[in-house]
């Protein structure tokens, strides 16, 4: 099991995304933009740097959604690797059978 600090602050994180998503998303389309003035994209990337650190995508951390743990995750199935194995042996994940050969 993770701190739980860490969980909660990545919860944060996740929250700030949100919030800050389409402001982030505007802003990084004129940064991005090859064909705007030189100026403009300066300033767009100066107004997201003055967007708070957390509200940038890339601090979220992909974690367990039973243990928290951060490594190991599984996207398609939102676990870590030990507890996918333990759910899958247990018959609890639909359409996920343990190999053997």
């Amino acid at each position: 099991m993770a701190k739980l600090s860490s969980i909660n602050k990545n919860e944060r994180r996740k929250k700030l995304v949100k919030q800050y998503a389409d402001k982030y998303a505007k802003l990084k389309a004129i940064a991005d933009d090859k064909n705007a003035d030189e100026t403009e994209r300066l300033m767009a990337r100066l107004k997201m740097a003055e967007l708070p650190r957390n509200a940038n995508p890339t601090r979220v951390r992909n974690r367990c959604s039973t243990t928290g743990r951060p490594r190991g995750y599984y996207r398609k199935f939102g676990l870590c690797r030990v507890e996918l194995r333990d759910l899958g042996n247990k018959g609890l994940i639909p359409g996920l059978t343990k190999s053997s050969w």
